[in-house]
């Protein structure tokens, strides 16, 4: 007779939901690299050498052994420096609260980060073919015959790195790592949902506010607090997803994808989307279909 067991569901601290780029560059001192911004996190490890970063107009030295992060949106821009640097890049999406302790990182890594950084290289390496330096790298290619699991474990690799580095960071500033409040993970659940199914609409984040009957700083704060991102910015990255599917399809074109989402005219909608892809909408449509 069964005698009741409780199953437990793990705590989830950080999940990493998708790897975006794998990069691995070994470049000359007169490397440069004028810049970019994207809706994903960005983890920049220098191997050798030094390199100067520069992010939201703040410039910072990376040298050997250090890590630095850039969060969504952040333009950043990167050279070598007084060196001919070796540097690995990693590029994901994670939604976790845990990740705004990550909003202008920048440490050393210990043996222990160092290992998980090594093990991360050594899967992506035969995973998936990895070109050095090639900035221009918009999606991973899988190796056929790949060991079994090798995206599992870079995964996996690095979320430890990630716990790794918050507990660091909990240790050094009494942090608070997970979300404040537990019970209010359903409304934002509920937001999300509420914004996804309105993404062709021109929602405005007073409009949220009301559907929810909430004031626009108490769901402003639970928000961020939350996903790290404001309503508006997350209003407009599901949007700017919306706009990428639209033009996937050779039957639109830009007149209507725009009044499909309720931008006021063609030209306003391809400088949102230039400022929040980097990129133009016929590049991405030419991009995408290549």
């Amino acid at each position: 007779m069964e005698k009741g067991y409780i199953k437990t569901r793990p705590k989830t601290v950080v999940d990493v939901s998708k790897i975006v780029t794998i990069h691995y560059y070994e470049v000359g001192k007169g490397f440069a690299f004028d810049g970019e911004r994207h809706d994903f996190w960005e983890m920049v490890y220098v191997d050798k050498g030094s390199v100067y970063i520069t992010r939201d107009g703040e410039g910072i030295v990376l040298k050997q052994g250090e890590v630095i992060f850039h969060k969504p949106n952040e333009f950043h821009t990167i050279r070598a420096y007084e060196s001919a640097p070796n540097y690995f890049v990693i590029s994901f999406t994670s939604s976790s609260f845990s990740m705004k302790y990550f909003e202008g990182f920048c440490n050393n890594l210990n043996k222990i980060h160092k290992s998980l950084l090594d093990a991360i290289i050594r899967e992506a390496e035969v995973s998936y073919h990895i070109p050095k330096n090639e900035p221009n790298l918009r999606k991973l290619k899988r190796r056929k015959n790949a060991p079994l699991g090798g995206e599992q474990l870079i995964k996996t690799y690095l979320e430890q790195l990630l716990i790794y580095l918050l507990r660091t960071e909990e240790k050094n500033k009494n942090a608070t790592i997970l979300p404040p409040s537990a019970e209010e993970k359903p409304l934002i659940l509920d937001i999300k949902n509420y914004i996804n199914t309105r993404c062709e609409e021109n929602i405005k984040v007073d409009e949220i506010c009301r559907a929810f009957g909430y004031s626009k700083s108490f769901l402003s704060r639970i928000f961020r607090e939350h996903t790290g991102e404001s309503l508006a910015s997350y209003a407009i990255s599901v949007k700017m997803k919306r706009a990428k599917e639209l033009l996937r399809d050779d039957r639109l074109n830009i007149t209507q994808i725009s009044n499909m989402l309720s931008f006021e005219n063609p030209q306003y909608f391809a400088r949102v989307f230039k400022r929040e892809c980097n990129m133009t909408p016929t590049e991405w449509r030419q991009l995408a279909h290549k």
